[in-house]
C-alpha cells in the first residue's frame, strides 16, 4: 500500500544508538561498510595537490592529530574518515586519531572543535548539516565560518530520485505527472527536517509546482525502509547507502541529482537533464580547522587529504559507493559553503522549515 497512516509508524522510528568512539589503528576498518552519510550546489573540484606533499618536510606535524567526527562511528562519515585516514597518516607522518562526538545534528562535535586551543592539532570532520544548522533557528555553540574554518572538502554524493517499484511511472515527467494527479494527497520520505534529502525535494517540488507532503524519519536509513516496503511513494535516495537497492530492484531510480550523470549509473539520466535545468543536490562532508591554527599544518593536512584522494585505488572505492572524491582548497570549500547556506535558506525560508 503507498500511502498510509504516518503518524503510528513515524513514532516506531528510532535515533542512532550511542556507540563509544575508538582511534584509528594502523589497519582501516574493511571498505565493506557502505557509506552512510553525506553535499551540493557547486562542480567538483580538481584535488588541489602541492608537489612533493609526502615525506618529511618542514614544517610539519610533531605529534599525532586529532579528528572530531560529528556523527556516530560506523555512520557515512566515520566510513570515509577510516578509507583516507592511512593515506593522511603516511603523508604527514604523524598518526590521525579518529573520535566520535555525536549528537545534536553535529553542534556536540563542532562546539567541542570551537572550545579547542588553535594548535593545529585538532580538526573538526562535519556534514552537510554544518551549513544548514544557522539556517534553521537552532542555538549554535559557534558561528559557522568564523569559528571554525574550512580546510578542505573531501566528498560529496549525490541522490536518486527514487519511488517504489509499483508507482506506474519511468521518467521523470511521467512522476511528475502522477504527482500531480495525486496532488496533496502524495508524500515524500526524507531522512529529517533540513537534510540533503528533505530540502532537495521541496526545491524539486517548487520547480516541478507539486503539492507534496512531507514525511519526515530520524536517518535515512528507516526513509528508505519504508518506501521500499510501499509505505510512502517516494523519496531523495542517498546514493552511496541506495545503490544496492536500486541494482537489486527494491527501488526505482528515475534520475539522479548532481550536475554530471553519477559514475556508479552512467545511463541514469540526471534531474537537469530531466527537464529542471540548474537542479543540483548533494550530500557533503568535510574538515574544519580553529581560526588561527599555523597555515603551515593546515594546509599540509589539506595537501595530504587531496593527495590521497587522488590515488587511483581511492577514486575507484570512492565511485563503488555512489561517492565523489573532491580535495579542494580552503578558499574554494568557503566559496562552496557560502553558496550552500544561500541556496538553502532561501528554502528554508519560503517554506518555513525549522530543526526537529
Amino acid at each position: 500500500m503507498i500511502e498510509g497512516n504516518w503518524s503510528s509508524r513515524l513514532r516506531g522510528n528510532k535515533g542512532p544508538s550511542r556507540m563509544t568512539s575508538r582511534p584509528f589503528e594502523e589497519q582501516s576498518m574493511p571498505i565493506s561498510r557502505r557509506i552512510l552519510f553525506s553535499a551540493l550546489a557547486a562542480p567538483a573540484v580538481a584535488p588541489a595537490i602541492a608537489p612533493g606533499v609526502a615525506g618529511a618536510q618542514a614544517p610539519g606535524f610533531t605529534r599525532p592529530v586529532h579528528l572530531i567526527l560529528s556523527t556516530s562511528p560506523g555512520g557515512g562519515a566515520d566510513v570515509t574518515a577510516r578509507l583516507i585516514a592511512p593515506g593522511i597518516t603516511e603523508r604527514i607522518g604523524q598518526s590521525l586519531v579518529i573520535e566520535s562526538k555525536a549528537g545534536a545534528s553535529g553542534l556536540i562535535a563542532g562546539g567541542y572543535v570551537a572550545q579547542q586551543p588553535a594548535d593545529g592539532y585538532t580538526y573538526l570532520f562535519d556534514i552537510t548539516s554544518h551549513a544548514v544548522n544557522p539556517l534553521l533557528g537552532r542555538t549554535m555553540p559557534y558561528k559557522v565560518l568564523e569559528d571554525l574554518v574550512p580546510v578542505t572538502q573531501v566528498s560529496r554524493a549525490a541522490n536518486a530520485l527514487a519511488v517504489h517499484p509499483s508507482l506506474p511511472v519511468n521518467t521523470v515527467a511521467e512522476f511528475v505527472a502522477y504527482a500531480k494527479a495525486k496532488g496533496s494527497e502524495m508524500s515524500y520520505a526524507s531522512s529529517g527536517n533540513g537534510t540533503a534529502q528533505h530540502l532537495g525535494m521541496e526545491i524539486f517540488k517548487s520547480m516541478a509546482g507539486l503539492e507534496m507532503n512531507h514525511v519526515p524519519y530520524r536517518g535515512g536509513g528507516p526513509a528508505l525502509v519504508d518506501v521500499m516496503a510501499g509505505h510512502v511513494p517516494c523519496c531523495l535516495a542517498f546514493l552511496p547507502s541506495s545503490t544496492q537497492h536500486i541494482r537489486q530492484g527494491r527501488l526505482k531510480a528515475l534520475a539522479t541529482t548532481g550536475a554530471t550523470r553519477a559514475e556508479s549509473f552512467p545511463n541514469l539520466p540526471t534531474l537537469a537533464e530531466s527537464g529542471f535545468a540548474g537542479f543540483e543536490n548533494y550530500d557533503w562532508n568535510g574538515i574544519f580547522a580553529r581560526p588561527g591554527a599555523p597555515a603551515a599544518l593546515t594546509t599540509r593536512l589539506q595537501q595530504s587529504v587531496a593527495a590521497t584522494l587522488a590515488q587511483p585505488e581511492t577514486r575507484a572505492r570512492f565511485a563503488e559507493q555512489g561517492n565523489e572524491p573532491v580535495g579542494s582548497t580552503a578558499e574554494q570549500f568557503r566559496t562552496f559553503i557560502q553558496a550552500e547556506m544561500t541556496k538553502y535558506g532561501e528554502v528554508i525560508r519560503r517554506v518555513g522549515i525549522t530543526a526537529d
